[in-house]
């Protein structure tokens, strides 16, 4: 699986290192920290207009009545209404499917790495929670208690790239791990405590669409089409019976099936496109274009879709409709004399951070789990603090607990000066952890553990020259096997000057036979034919088994005995785990991951991309 591209030195001041995640969750990532600035401009462009002297026109155009017919039925809801409840359920199915990729096939799927924040997640909504109880007055002042347990993902990764440390891959997985929580309750808390009296015909209807969803994954419908009609009844009815949307958009989300492509599907569609290539007749173009669909899930397709519109245009739309509150008339001076205001700032401000440390420092004493390598309790603080940006969820909230809009406007200018104090606390928190406890970037080590050792390590080319290139590989890795085409080439253009070192990273959980290959290859190695063995093996990737391997030790004219006897050698072994615990401590969490003159490059690794990096070192080819 490729989970992780290499590093050479940083190319601006606050490149972010993210090319060791899975690719739809660094195009995710990439997508939220940027629709942040698109963000803050709309909230800015609707605090400005209801503050200005055509405010009027403002209040109107939310108040504007739109509505949809089909024969006798009607739908209609002001343009308010239209964004939040009906397109910010679009925004919370994305998150729904995002969500669902990763505990399928993500970041998510190793339930050890996720115990600790999805703890501190649930903290950082529970004290928040308490805080602004014991802050704000009884009555409907105290429905308000919702709006202080969401955290704006795509705010708070904006402020962390603007305030947080240089490099921070491993802060960031760890903050959005922690969103997964926040974000599946406070919709749960949306659908549930803020919606209206349901209507039991249209929850059944709502209830049968949920149902429809595994179902058409069942049968294995690949075209979106399908999906797309449920999940818009499946709006529909949880309109009509009384519950909030976005508890439609997450739940259906989620019960879309993620899935990694099947190699044989993806071989398929590149046969298919071959044969296209060979003869462009339109039959063969569809039958193409098809394969090639049913290689990607229907879940990242929506995705790929859906999310720049939602991040780029639906969330700014949503903060342009819901930030105008008019601060003239002594709104702001009596917001800031409000118990609600404050229950708000503190609930986000001092309750998020107190709740998500606390579960930290406990989780990790009573072993619930560990921080990301990379990642100290300076780094926690800052993201913990930055938490506090509730803003979406919690203007959503506001729009939804109260019904008297004096305590609306005090809760949303709550809201609005809480996003900038967190922002504040956040960065005090990273220059403090900085300069007390030394804790500078949060993210993987860069540069390779072990130096290469020509005595131990496999190398090709002349164990001197000036440029080297470390690979940790898996021999049952496709990308692996691609990547020999790139060394070759590079081999071939630097000539004398550059000395390949090929190191082991067997992933067992995702390529059975990774290990047992790459003892086959050390055993090989016994009998100085570690290179051949190794173009054998990724030659024939899916033919590792034992027989298989040794067959082609007796095809390369190895003592076959000795082979044999050599695959269970505990110096073997340990060597494979040598090498193992060295991509560990430079930084290595997937293959193939290259080192250019000892430090890991972050980005495409083909020939053109890597040479490029190799000249930088000063030596053309």
């Amino acid at each position: 699986m490729r989970d992780l591209v290499a590093e050479s030195r940083p190319g601006s001041a606050r490149t972010a290192l993210v090319a060791q995640l899975s690719t739809p969750l660094r195009q995710f990532l990439a997508t939220e920290s940027g629709s942040a600035g698109a963000l803050l401009v709309a909230a800015l462009l609707g605090l400005a207009w209801a503050n200005s002297p055509w405010s009027g026109g403002y209040e109107a155009l939310w108040a504007t009545v739109a509505s949809v017919q089909i024969g006798d039925a009607v739908l209609a809801m002001d343009l308010g209404h239209w964004v939040n409840d009906g397109l910010m359920a679009l925004f919370f199915f994305v998150i729904g499917l995002e969500v669902r990729r990763e505990l399928s096939v993500g970041e998510l799927t190793d339930r050890r790495r996720v115990r600790l924040p999805l703890v501190a997640g649930a903290a950082g909504m529970v004290v928040p929670a308490l805080v602004y109880l014991m802050v704000s007055p009884a009555g409907e002042a105290q429905n308000g208690w919702g709006i202080v347990i969401g955290t704006d993902t795509a705010f708070m990764l904006g402020a962390l790239a603007v305030v947080g440390p240089r490099f921070s891959t491993q802060l960031r997985i760890f903050l959005l791990t922690l969103t997964v929580i926040d974000d599946i309750v406070a919709v749960l808390v949306i659908g549930v405590v803020y919606s209206d009296s349901l209507r039991l015909g249209w929850l059944v209807l709502a209830l049968v669409s949920l149902a429809a969803l595994p179902l058409l994954d069942r049968v294995e419908a690949w075209r979106a089409s399908p999906y797309v009609v449920v999940i818009l009844v499946l709006w529909l009815a949880t309109v009509q019976a009384g519950l909030h949307s976005s508890i439609a958009g997450m739940l259906g989300g989620l019960l879309i099936a993620a899935r990694a492509p099947r190699r044989e599907s993806v071989e398929g569609a590149a046969r298919r496109f071959r044969a296209f290539r060979q003869s462009p007749m339109v039959d063969l173009g569809r039958s193409a274009s098809q394969s090639l669909a049913r290689v990607i899930s229907v879940n990242e397709r929506l995705q790929s879709v859906l999310h720049p519109w939602t991040s780029y245009l639906i969330v700014p739309l949503f903060a342009f409709a819901n930030a105008g509150v008019d601060l003239r008339n002594g709104v702001l001076a009596d917001a800031l004399a409000s118990p609600v205001t404050w229950g708000v700032i503190l609930g986000l401000t001092l309750g998020k951070p107190l709740g998500i440390m606390g579960s930290v420092l406990l989780g990790s004493r009573w072993g619930v789990g560990r921080l990301p390598q990379g990642v100290g309790l300076g780094h926690v603080t800052g993201g913990a603090a930055l938490s506090g940006i509730g803003f979406t969820v919690a203007l959503l909230i506001t729009g939804l607990a109260f019904d008297d809009p004096e305590l609306r406007d005090q809760a949303t200018v709550g809201v609005l000066l809480s996003a900038v104090l967190a922002t504040a606390l956040g960065w005090a928190a990273f220059v403090a952890g900085k300069l007390f406890r030394d804790e500078g970037d949060a993210d993987l080590p860069r540069t390779l553990d072990r130096p290469v050792d020509p005595a131990v390590d496999h190398i090709r080319g002349r164990v001197d020259a000036p440029l080297t290139l470390v690979e940790y590989g898996d021999f049952e890795c496709p990308f692996c096997a691609r990547a020999t085409g790139v060394t070759r080439e590079l081999r071939e253009r630097f000539g004398d000057e550059l000395r390949y070192v090929f190191r082991h990273l067997p992933l067992p959980d995702v390529h059975a036979q990774a290990e047992l290959a790459g003892r086959a290859a050390l055993a090989a190695d016994r009998q100085q034919r570690f290179w051949d063995m190794h173009d054998v093996l990724f030659a024939h990737q899916d033919e590792l088994e034992l027989e298989d391997l040794i067959g082609y030790a007796a095809e390369l004219g190895l003592d076959v005995e000795r082979f044999v006897r050599d695959l269970d050698e505990d110096e073997i072994q340990a060597r494979i785990r040598a090498d193992v615990a060295s991509a560990e401590a430079s930084g290595a969490r997937g293959t193939p991951t290259f080192f250019v003159n000892g430090r890991r490059h972050v980005g495409p690794y083909d020939a053109s991309t890597l040479a490029r990096e190799l000249r930088a070192e000063g030596v053309t080819p």
